[in-house]
């Protein structure tokens, strides 16, 4: 997957991609992932679609500056500001973890129509955050001293325990890659100790708002985000439904791929 394009957007870099021909489909990855991720199912859907991937400012590809804000809203306006570039009519927008949350930010505040909704695994309603989580939002700069062979085998160990059937060596270095370095090391603390619950309550006040399709999927065996906060979500949201997917952790990329290729597929097949 080819992730050379760069939209500029106060003084941010975003690095994105698009691959494909037809009705636009836009991935949204979630924390702390890259776009890596999709890729596999962006090329999956190219012969019916097409597919855009991007990296939100801070992670992946896009710029890591220390002074940018990294939250929900700052996140949001900036998919707002992409979608604008690409001059996009109503995607259909599939979004994992945080990129859960920043893509009902960007339909609900930011006004951005959709033609559809999946929610995978998300970030969207409090409560939320690990207590390692808790622990990075308390001590930011001392974790960003860390001698990096230290942050390097947190980050992995971190990004492991999402996957309940466990990642394959070459899959985890692909995650782990754009966190390392000194402005990935740094970059990876930042984005934790910006996460702000607040914008979690207000898209939660506001899901009933939503009216447009919206499908969400689970893994079963989430450990990260468990399956009853996603029952929870699908109520809050009108027409919403839910799959859970079995023997599936955070990670269903990775942990059931297929079922989730074959959700995406179908879901596109009755909103397309």
């Amino acid at each position: 997957m080819d992730l050379s394009e760069r939209f500029e957007w106060q003084g941010r870099r975003i690095a994105w991609g698009s691959v494909g021909h037809g009705p636009a489909v836009v991935l949204c990855h979630g924390t702390p992932f890259s776009s890596v991720l999709w890729y596999p199912f962006a090329e999956a859907l190219s012969g019916d679609f097409t597919v855009y991937v991007w990296d939100m400012p801070g992670y992946g590809r896009s710029s890591k500056r220390p002074e940018d804000a990294v939250d929900f809203g700052s996140q949001a306006s900036a998919f707002a500001a992409l979608l604008d570039h690409w001059q996009l009519d109503r995607p259909h927008v599939i979004a994992h973890d945080f990129g859960g949350a920043v893509s009902l930010r960007t339909h609900l505040v930011e006004g951005v129509p959709y033609r559809s909704l999946m929610l995978i695994d998300v970030v969207a309603i409090p409560p939320s955050g690990s207590p390692f989580f808790r622990f990075v939002q308390e001590n930011p700069d001392l974790l960003g001293q860390l001698p990096a062979y230290i942050h390097a085998a947190i980050v992995r160990a971190y990004v492991q325990g999402a996957s309940h059937r466990g990642l394959r060596a070459d899959d985890l270095e692909a995650l782990v890659a754009p966190w390392t370095g000194e402005d990935g090391q740094l970059a990876f603390y930042h984005q934790i100790a910006d996460y702000d619950e607040r914008f979690l309550q207000e898209n939660e006040r506001r899901l009933g708002e939503i009216a447009l399709p919206v499908r969400v999927l689970w893994g079963s065996e989430d450990t990260w985000i468990p399956a009853a906060l996603g029952h929870k979500l699908t109520d809050l949201i009108p027409g919403a439904t839910l799959r859970l997917v079995a023997e599936s952790g955070h990670l269903m990329h990775y942990d059931a791929p297929i079922p989730l290729t074959d959700e995406i597929r179908n879901w596109l097949g009755r909103v397309a």
